[in-house]
């Protein structure tokens, strides 16, 4: 492989919906590749076979290019290097073990999980860093062969050469070192013929041309044991980046406990895609500016390794949903157009029922109002239809004994007007309120909570020019008998 050539990999395991933090791993990936003119690959990590969850494949797929990540490799797409699902590699990790064995760098362990419990709970009392004790280590020849005879199941490990630092560097965190005591004789191949994470990451990683590991932080305690084995074959070592971890805002690490970490979650709520990975984008990275508003292509310009941090990246759902106002709020009005139609049919409403005229009137008046789509209907359901009930407090503050006869008046002229616009409307609650020697106020407050139900929203005036004439006097009308 060409020293230049950039080749990345996001690796996810299906055992469920895809996390945040696997979301920014991949678009991390993606943003590297992009950046560098490489290839972004998908690789499936399904050798825990106890923890793998049916659909969770189609869902990583999907959700990737929900999210714009398009990969160049990976299962459906194809590629070079395939199979790129793991339970379809079994014969290559075998064969790499046998290399191993060979070497006298591996070994095979018949401890029972039992003994191995035991030999743990132990070692916890005594206070001692948990670690298999190579009691298989130096079993003899004749030994192997009777525990093989006999259909004795057995793993595989690595043995952990005694007493050496591990070293090496990692773009975000420099140069790292670990002692050799602290590595534990790792399994390689599970007695069900599945490798661990720290083969099959290895032997893929190479035999698939990974210039670049990056991934999250909580695997960097691993990568000592991935550099013994790059070792063990003799293979060059890829460089490595582990991002920071992702943190609620107490700090403490993102997790289901506390909240949404499901990009599925975030979908299912509203978030636009565009939001969803500007937000992710910044979690742990920034372009060195006070620059918060990015697209994926805006991304795939500026990104770099060298601008992640090492200090964990709070997440900050506020920012999440500024960026969702943000995002929505600077979208092209003929996208909101088919957006709002999609959102309304949802919702069981006959969008036939509205022209696309009227719709995009509703989305210049709520523009400024509207984090999520359906923020056009909890916030603005006036726009669709008549209110049902009215705001009490609203009613209290605001709507007076003398209200619906200043609202007749005011319906009356509104009548008389010959296709009138804003300005008509604006023009003749003026003039109303001077005939009766009022304020503005005593006619623009109950007029809203007539036509709307509620005491704030976009401007008046806006609200009862999208409604038209009609509209706006039957509501007054219906306000008047409704509200004692």
């Amino acid at each position: 492989m060409s020293p230049d050539k950039v080749r990345v990999r996001f690796a996810p395991s299906p055992t469920g919906f895809l996390h945040v933090g696997g979301l920014r791993t991949a678009l991390f990936n993606y943003l590297f590749a992009r950046n560098s003119g490489g290839k972004f690959i998908l690789r499936i990590e399904d050798t825990d076979r106890a923890r793998y969850v049916a659909g969770a494949v189609d869902n990583l797929v999907n959700t990737l290019r929900w999210a714009g990540l398009d990969y160049d490799e990976g299962p459906v797409v194809g590629g070079d290097f395939g199979p790129y699902v793991q339970s379809e590699r079994l014969d290559i990790y075998s064969k790499h073990v046998g290399t191993l064995m060979e070497k006298g760098v591996a070994y095979r362990c018949f401890c029972t999980p039992e003994r191995l419990e035991t030999m743990r709970k132990e070692q916890e009392k005594k206070k001692l860093q948990p670690k298999y004790d190579r009691t298989c280590l130096n079993l003899s020849e004749k030994e192997n062969r009777d525990n093989l005879a006999a259909g004795k199941p057995f793993v595989i490990r690595m043995k952990v050469p005694d007493n050496i630092t591990i070293k090496f560097s990692d773009i975000i965190r420099g140069d790292v070192e670990f002692s050799s005591e602290r590595v534990d004789d790792q399994v390689l191949l599970k007695s069900d013929g599945y490798p661990t994470y720290h083969l099959a990451n290895v032997v893929d990683d190479h035999l698939t041309e990974i210039s670049h590991v990056i991934r999250g932080e909580e695997w960097l305690s691993s990568t000592p044991k991935h550099v013994l084995l790059y070792a063990a074959f003799g293979w060059d070592v890829p460089k490595f980046a582990h991002l920071p971890l992702l943190l609620n805002p107490d700090r403490s690490k993102l997790s289901k406990r506390q909240g949404d970490v499901a990009v599925e979650d975030y979908r299912e709520k509203g978030y636009l895609k565009e939001a969803l990975v500007n937000f992710v984008a910044l979690l742990g990275w920034n372009p060195g500016d006070d620059r918060e508003i990015f697209s994926l292509v805006e991304l795939e310009k500026e990104f770099s390794l060298e601008k992640v941090n090492k200090s964990g990246a709070v997440f900050n759902v506020e920012k999440l949903n500024w960026l969702n106002f943000q995002h929505l709020r600077s979208k092209p009005e003929d996208e909101v157009l088919d957006m709002l139609k999609e959102h309304l049919t949802g919702t069981g409403m006959d969008v036939s029922r509205y022209t696309d005229d009227y719709l995009k009137e509703v989305i210049t008046a709520m523009r400024e109002r509207v984090t999520f789509m359906k923020d056009y209907t909890e916030k603005g359901p006036y726009f669709f239809v008549p209110p049902a009930e009215y705001d009490p407090e609203v009613i209290k503050k605001r709507w007076k004994p003398e209200s619906a006869g200043y609202l007749k008046r005011l319906a009356g002229l509104f009548l008389s007007l010959d296709n009138p616009g804003k300005i008509d409307f604006e023009n003749a609650l003026h003039r109303t309120a001077e005939e009766l020697n009022i304020s503005n106020g005593d006619l623009i407050h109950p007029l809203r909570l007539a036509v709307s139900g509620m005491g704030e929203g976009p401007g008046l005036f806006d609200i009862i020019n999208i409604l038209g004439k009609e509209e706006t006097v039957r509501r007054i009308n219906a306000a008047i008998e409704r509200i004692k």
